[in-house]
């Protein structure tokens, strides 16, 4: 299968895949679409970035234009869930690109917004919503929404809902969708409460897989300099007044430490924004804007960013600050290097983050190269070498591809989709369980 009319799709939807610039399926796409269009449950495990959104999307456009049904007031045919305010934004935004020659309507909603304006959207109920779990529950409590509608489910990016607390939330929504369904589930990794969902939700689920978790994108040229935490803000300057012109993320893991970096970027004369769950919906999107724009050449974020923005200019991703969990690791420097573009993702290790640097290590298999700093000294248990000299890093590299990191298990019932920015070891902290902020 070479093309999206050979995948079974009707000719209005090919045509509007055409006027998107797409031509030719990817992998999770080609495997997808034939499977979702025959009604089949289906499991997908695929990275951001593979096109997933269209795997779904499009053959899910299909079936409700052949059901020819029309949305009930207050209700919805296809309900997607998603973890952050951003990807959802995202999902929406390329649904409806696919719609232009459709009656199907699409709405979103996420937290960090007014509810009422939410509320008077879906009272005239809608084909499509695409929801974090949070909000949706809001609107459930103050029956704005009726999801006994909803035919088809579909839980995109479902490890970082589990991740973020939202396992009870998940639960209770399936609940109250329709009993005779269409269920979907997308997940960048599978750890054991992924199937557990799985097998209590899907019914005799197709399972496709694309990509292993920890696969970084081939066009990435990774690095790492060893440092002192305390000289990464003046390095991060000088790095990014090497490069004027080019569009960067920074990753930090907490919000008051992405907000205090943009504040020294902007006063050492760097064009600078951030996101993060203390800023607005509206303040997210703009800052989003800006550096798509190029108003701003440089966007601090946590990992709300990590997943769910498409920004084919950004040349640049900084791991200011390692991630506690290695996985979000591939998805912060997949921001970079899309759309057959090259990229860099350069990571500041301090000596108290070599324990999470290993771990990325092993995680993706391959010896990140050292572009500077002394390489700390490392143990026998240490998960290879790192090594100077430079090549572009792929995962046939020299180290040998290793497990992910223990999913820990979750107690919350409705989690802020910004819960992770503030995540420390849970051995020392309890997960943040407030839903996603209104």
């Amino acid at each position: 299968m070479t093309d999206f009319q050979s995948l079974g799709l009707s000719n209005g939807l090919v045509t509007a895949v055409s006027e998107n610039g797409y031509d030719t399926p990817t992998p999770i796409q080609q495997m997808a679409i034939p499977l979702i269009l025959e009604g089949r449950d289906l499991m997908g495990l695929a990275q951001t970035g593979t096109g997933k959104t269209a795997a779904f999307g499009l053959p899910l456009i299909d079936r409700l234009l052949m059901e020819n049904k029309k949305a009930a007031p207050k209700g919805t045919r296809a309900l997607i869930l998603a973890p952050t305010r951003e990807l959802v934004n995202q999902i929406a935004k390329n649904l409806i690109s696919f719609l232009k020659h459709t009656p199907l309507r699409v709405s979103s909603v996420v937290g960090g917004v007014s509810i009422n304006g939410q509320i008077k959207r879906l009272s005239k109920g809608t084909d499509i919503l695409v929801a974090t779990p949070g909000r949706l529950l809001d609107l459930v409590d103050r029956q704005a929404i009726d999801l006994r509608t909803a035919s088809h489910l579909v839980l995109d990016e479902a490890d970082q809902m589990l991740d973020l607390g939202f396992i009870h939330a998940l639960r209770r929504i399936a609940g109250l969708v329709a009993d005779k369904r269409q269920t979907l589930l997308f997940s960048a990794t599978m750890p054991k409460q992924i199937n557990e969902l799985a097998q209590s939700y899907l019914r005799n689920p197709e399972r496709v897989e694309v990509a292993p978790a920890g696969k970084t994108a081939d066009k990435v040229t990774q690095s790492v300099h060893f440092m002192d935490k305390t000289a990464k803000g003046d390095f991060l300057v000088d790095q990014l007044r090497d490069n004027p012109d080019g569009l960067s993320l920074v990753f930090c893991r907490t919000k008051h430490g992405a907000e205090r970096l943009m504040r020294k970027l902007s006063h050492s004369g760097i064009s600078a924004g951030s996101i993060h769950g203390n800023k607005s919906q509206n303040q997210r999107d703009r800052a989003i804007k800006e550096l798509r724009e190029g108003t701003i050449n440089v966007l601090v974020a946590t990992d709300v960013a990590a997943r769910g923005i498409d920004i084919p200019g950004v040349s640049h991703v900084y791991n200011f600050e390692l991630p506690e969990v290695a996985e979000a690791y591939v998805h912060r420097i997949g921001r970079t290097a899309r759309a057959g573009a090259d990229g860099e993702a350069v990571a500041l290790c301090a000596p108290e983050e070599i324990g999470l640097f290993r771990q990325i290590e092993k995680l993706i298999g391959i010896e990140i190269t050292v572009a500077g700093g002394d390489v700390p000294p490392m143990s026998a248990a240490s998960s290879g070498r790192a090594k100077r000299g430079g090549n572009r890093n792929s995962n046939g590299g020299n180290g040998k591809p290793g497990g992910k990191k223990p999913f820990r298990k979750q107690s919350s019932s409705g989690a802020n989709d910004n819960a992770s920015e503030n995540r420390r070891p849970p051995r020392r902290r309890r997960q943040n369980t407030r839903r996603d902020a209104a």
